[in-house]
C-alpha cells in the first residue's frame, strides 16, 4: 500500500480526508440500512404502497391494498429501526478504525454515546416520516430519503465534536 493511502487511511489524515471518509463510511452504512430496510419492507414487514417507486422500478412486492397507512407507518418504523441498528454497528466499527481517534471514553461509553446520537436523530426523523405517511400519505421512499438526510448532518457534528473530540 502506497504512504499516501496509508496517510489517509489513517486517524492523522486531516479535516478533509476525515470528512471524505466519514461520508463515504455514511455511504455504506446507508446502504447497508436500506438494503435491510428494503429486504423487510418487502417480505416480512411489507409497508410499501402499490403507488411506491421501490415496487415499480425495482419490481419489489408491495403490502396488500386493504391495509391501512396506520400499519403501514408501524411496519416503516420497524424496519427502519432493525436497519438502523445494523448499519450503526457497521458505521461505529468504521468510524473507530478509519476515521476519529477513539479514546476520548472507554469503548462501551462510546459505543452507547454513538447509538443514543444515532438514535436521536433517526427516532426525530422516523417520528417525522412516520407522522408525514399516516397523515399526508407521503410515500415510504421519500420517507427513507429524509430519515437518511436528516441523520447524516446530525450525527457527524456530533461524532466529531463531542463523541470522538477531534
Amino acid at each position: 500500500m502506497s504512504e499516501a493511502i496509508k496517510n489517509i487511511l489513517s486517524h492523522d489524515s486531516g479535516p478533509f480526508w476525515q470528512f471524505v471518509k466519514y461520508g463515504a463510511i455514511g455511504v455504506m452504512a446507508t446502504g447497508v440500512q436500506t438494503a435491510v430496510f428494503y429486504l423487510l419492507a418487502s417480505t416480512c414487514l411489507k409497508c410499501l404502497a402499490p403507488s411506491d417507486w421501490a415496487v415499480r422500478l425495482l419490481r419489489l412486492p408491495p403490502m396488500e391494498p386493504q391495509e391501512s397507512s396506520r400499519v403501514r407507518a408501524v411496519r416503516f418504523a420497524v424496519a427502519t429501526f432493525i436497519g438502523f441498528v445494523l448499519a450503526n454497528i457497521f458505521c461505529w466499527l468504521m468510524n473507530r478504525w478509519f476515521v476519529f481517534t477513539p479514546g476520548a471514553f472507554v469503548w462501551y461509553v462510546e459505543f452507547a454515546l454513538f447509538f443514543a446520537v444515532s438514535g436521536a436523530s433517526a427516532a426525530l426523523a422516523i417520528g417525522f416520516s412516520s407522522y408525514a405517511i399516516r397523515r399526508f400519505g407521503l410515500m415510504t421512499t421519500i420517507a427513507v430519503v429524509v430519515e437518511v438526510i436528516v441523520s447524516f448532518l446530525v450525527n457527524f457534528f456530533v461524532r466529531k465534536f463531542v463523541i470522538f473530540k477531534g
